[in-house]
């Protein structure tokens, strides 16, 4: 067994350590302290332990024995002589006592003074004999390294590698020390712990989660604005439309107009020898009776024939009742028809100017179209018809005039109210190259129509339905239609060469003589003879009239009772 101070091994003894003395003197460099014992480091031979490999270094911070951070060293079995007594060994990283060796630099660099320590992974300083062991044990007769991080204690001597006996017992605090157990140290940044790497891969995996996300959006927003853009990719375009929607309409809308008032409304094909001619009529009543233009009726004369479409499609066969050509109004009757229905009938007198109308009919022969528009004006006066030269075709209206489209076909159609009550029977309409009259030639509509109000519409059918001929008032007077002043002047003598007022007639009872000129009836005034007519008809018979009379210079006014005569 080895004695104290002799190498167990063959290690050559270890560079004395600065120490404290007890009674607080320094010590020379290299003197041991009093009562402390200078232990030499054993090397060990080819029979005790061999360190391992390099390559075998166990892991950091799991030291194999104790002592290698200042533990107090046990005695020394070995020599049975006590270690020496002091304070315990100060940390690794602990500052020097006053007066010591400056410690060495955590990095291997010696503090001024301090001899050169071996290279903390074996390399040995400048000039000092290459060691042969791994981590750089001293070779024989060099200066013991200074661990990088061991600084001593005040009066402890302290040695980096402190290494067991073959035993495995530690015998002094030189031998706790295991070269394996102390950490590697490394030279620039610090060593990355396990916590700061998972820390860093939580890093990267969240930027990477990012960068994708972006990169997602980015692409799934190209691809959806081009497919919007381009309605997909390989579909077929289907345009937007609406849904199914509720048939019904306001009753006061056109549409709503439309329904309630196109099942009373007919559309009558005639043919005969005169011609043939398509027009429009309406139904009066259940029992068949239809209403509509004389001048549509006109060509089948007392032989043709009449056939009624209803707004369904059902047909049936009609005759004429009556009709007038002064008034352009005539009745036909269809029989063994049976659910129909009878437009209501308005009251023209309440009608305004700009009221909304709808018009009705078969233009053209296009059954239940339907136009809308207004009223335009009142008592307007109009003559349509005259074809045979005579007067006796020529109808004189004083008619309420509309924008609504009205066309040839139109004819005897009913021209309605915002309650769907037939208020005028269209008639008649300014062209711009036929003037006013029925049909208008072919030109068509440029928003001037006319129809017969109502009222008288109702006052004639009824004469023609109960007796078969319609009554016209009469003044009793000739009017001479070669006058082109402002008025109606009374003619000198009748068409026939006889007197111009009738005698017993209601112009002679009330004092007109020939030559008068009227040119107002009940204040409203007068123009031309035709517009005496019209506001004249625009009355039924026994109807009291006010005129206003000039002659030779005087204005007079005479009242009146109208007469009766019949139509044709």
């Amino acid at each position: 067994m080895p004695t104290s101070g002799t190498p167990a091994h063959g290690t050559p003894p270890a560079a004395p350590v600065h120490s404290t003395p007890p009674g607080g003197g320094t010590p020379h460099p290299g003197t041991p302290a009093p009562g402390t014992h200078t232990q030499a480091m054993p090397a060990p031979t080819a029979s005790a332990h061999t360190p391992p490999p390099h390559d075998a270094v166990p892991p950091h911070g799991n030291p194999a024995h104790a002592g290698a951070h200042g533990v107090p060293a046990q005695p020394n079995p070995g020599t049975g002589t006590p270690a020496a007594a002091g304070p315990p060994p100060s940390h690794m990283h602990g500052t020097p006592a006053p007066g010591g060796p400056a410690p060495a630099h955590p990095h291997g660099i010696p503090a001024p003074g301090a001899p050169a320590p071996a290279h903390s992974h074996g390399t040995p300083a400048p000039g000092a004999p290459t060691s042969a062991h791994p981590h750089g044990t001293p070779a024989p007769g060099a200066p013991g390294p200074a661990h990088p991080h061991n600084t001593p204690a005040p009066s402890a001597p302290t040695h980096p590698h402190s290494t067991p006996t073959p035993s495995g017992t530690p015998t002094t605090p030189w031998q706790r020390y295991d070269p394996w157990s102390a950490p590697l140290q490394q030279t620039g940044a610090a060593v990355e712990t396990q916590r700061e790497r998972r820390r860093r891969g939580r890093q990267f995996v969240v930027l990477g989660a990012v960068v994708i996300a972006l990169v997602a959006g980015g692409i799934g927003g190209v691809v959806g604005a081009y497919l919007e853009r381009e309605g997909g990719i390989g579909s077929d375009i289907e345009l937007p439309q609406a849904g199914s929607e509720s048939e019904k309409r306001p009753k006061d809308s056109v549409a709503g107009i439309a329904a309630s008032a196109l099942p009373g409304v007919v559309t009558l094909h005639v043919r005969g020898d005169d011609g043939a001619g398509t027009g429009t009529g309406f139904v009066l009543d259940g029992k068949g009776h239809i209403l509509t233009n004389n001048h549509v009726v006109e060509p089948a004369g007392t032989g043709g024939e009449i056939t009624v479409t209803f707004s369904g499609g059902e047909t049936a066969s009609a005759k004429v009742i009556g009709r007038d050509a002064g008034y352009d109004l005539a009745v036909v009757k269809v029989s063994g028809v049976r659910g129909l229905k009878p437009l209501p009938l308005g009251n023209s007198e309440n009608v305004q100017v700009g009221d909304p109308v709808v018009a009705i009919g078969a233009p053209f022969d296009l059954a239940n179209t339907v136009t809308s528009g207004i009223i335009s004006a009142k008592e307007r006066p109009i003559t349509a018809g005259g074809e045979k030269g005579d007067g006796s075709d020529v109808s004189y209206v004083n008619a309420l005039q509309t924008d609504a489209p009205i066309n040839p076909g139109n004819s005897g159609g009913p021209l309605v109210d915002a309650k769907a009550r037939v208020i005028g029977i269209n008639s008649a309409i300014r062209s711009a190259d036929s003037g006013s009259a029925p049909e208008g030639g072919q030109s068509g509509s440029i928003g001037l129509g006319f129809a017969i109000p109502i009222n008288q519409g109702k006052r004639v059918a009824e004469e023609l339905i109960n007796t078969g001929r319609a009554t016209h008032p009469v003044i009793g007077v000739t009017i001479d239609k070669q006058f082109t002043g402002d008025g109606a002047r009374i003619a000198r003598k009748s068409q026939s060469g006889g007197p111009a007022v009738n005698r017993g007639g209601p112009g002679a009872k009330a004092g007109l003589k020939p030559g008068d000129v009227i040119t107002a009836v009940d204040g409203q005034r007068v123009h031309s003879g035709d517009e005496l007519i019209v506001k004249v008809r625009a009355h039924r018979p026994k109807d009291r009239l006010e005129l206003t009379v000039e002659r030779d210079g005087d204005e007079r006014k005479v009242t009146l009772v109208l007469g009766t005569a019949s139509g044709q």
